[in-house]
């Protein structure tokens, strides 16, 4: 049987932060319980093609997938359970809002076969929490914490998010000592984006250009600069590695051996079905989604991938790995050694600093990790 990773959408959330771009919001208790049973449906629906598949990894990821009642939780899971063949050794995950759960919810996660939980904190200052919109205080993260290392769970990640407005690399710091002190298993550490379409880019996605025309903008608004947002980023990794973490993705840090198996194989290429709406599918080098409509499911995009794109989604995911793409794992995949294909490309991003190899793995040097979108383009030509 193939491997196989789930993902769950789950599209609702108590109140959609500032800086939020992805595809949730607020819902009644009859909208969540609709979309449940449609959700437990699409799952059903899978049967034949389950037949195939082991499934290695599941990630319930959203919008909050702790805004639905445990027993909703319990009948996703009674519908995967009995659709698919689960891996005894899969790692399950669920993301989480700290003020979301409470012992009889994570005790109903367990009994799901849930392993993993995924917080979101983002930033142990409540300044900057009220300034993102969390629901939450950094002491109501540590109650939420607590209670799932008394309750059992010992894989755990803590989201963090950098670049923050008025934030500086003390204040970063701060926060990454503060949770690093909590010695979860992971950390996922973003720089903030500010996308269209979101609060945050009408107050400031044009800083810059307001700037340029001479407006003052108040020290606690002021977004860090590019230079300070990388000094944050490789502080990061030094501060990091003092408590334990190896740096193993570009945004990634793990304990031995807890490295998120889910994720990783999103940068190498495992076979995905994502279901619930707007979810991402890749099976059999197919792509697809599902059109945004919280009520009803269906496939809205479809796109066969030639061999040419799965080699480059090859090259730009895998270059997310601080280990690299492998030189072996390429020619046994494709039946091409990786210079046939992209010799003249790594020979110059090797010459411009970006690009380095070690036991035959081509990985990105930290000038390469500054510049990241640049390098995957080149594999895009």
């Amino acid at each position: 049987m193939k491997a196989l990773e789930l993902y769950i959408h789950i599209p609702f959330c108590v109140r959609k932060c500032k800086y939020c771009d992805f595809l949730s919001g607020p819902a009644t208790r009859a909208e969540q319980e609709i979309y449940v049973e449609s959700l437990c449906r699409e799952i059903c629906s899978y049967t034949d093609l389950a037949k195939a598949y082991r499934v290695v990894s599941i990630f319930l990821g959203g919008g909050t997938p702790s805004t639905l009642e445990a027993e909703q939780t319990e009948s996703i899971f009674a519908a995967i359970n009995r659709t698919f063949t689960i891996a005894e050794d899969a790692e399950i995950t669920t993301e989480l809002n700290p003020g979301t759960v409470d012992e009889k919810k994570l005790r109903a996660y367990q009994k799901c076969g849930i392993n993993r939980l995924s917080i979101g904190l983002q930033s142990a200052d409540d300044r900057e929490l009220r300034m993102l919109g969390r629901i939450h205080t950094y002491e109501e993260f540590l109650h939420t914490y607590r209670l799932a290392k008394e309750v059992g769970f010992t894989n755990i990640n803590i989201d963090l998010m950098s670049a923050i407005p008025g934030q500086n690399l003390s204040d970063w710091e701060r926060t990454l000592r503060t949770v690093a002190e909590l010695s979860p298993e992971h950390i996922s550490a973003y720089s903030l984006i500010i996308e269209e379409g979101t609060p945050f880019y009408e107050r400031y996605g044009n800083q810059e250009d307001e700037l340029e025309r001479g407006r003052r903008i108040p020290a606690e608004e002021r977004l860090p600069d590019e230079d300070t947002e990388r000094r944050m980023y490789w502080r990061t990794e030094e501060i990091l590695k003092e408590y334990g973490y190896e740096h193993y993705e570009i945004s990634n840090y793990a304990k031995p051996g807890k490295a998120c198996r889910h994720n990783i194989g999103y940068w190498y290429r495992t076979e995905y079905l994502g279901i619930g709406t707007g979810a991402a599918s890749l099976i059999n080098n197919c792509r697809f989604t599902y059109e945004p409509d919280r009520m009803h499911m269906k496939a809205d995009e479809k796109e066969i991938l030639s061999v040419q794109e799965q080699m480059e989604e090859t090259m730009f995911l895998g270059l997310r790995m601080m280990k690299g793409v492998g030189r072996k794992e390429f020619s046994e995949c494709y039946g091409k050694e990786l210079d046939e294909v992209y010799g003249d490309t790594i020979r110059t991003l090797k010459e411009e600093g970006l690009l380095e190899e070690k036991n035959s793995r081509v990985y990105l040097t930290r000038r390469g990790i500054d510049i990241s979108n640049y390098v995957m383009s080149e594999f895009l030509k």
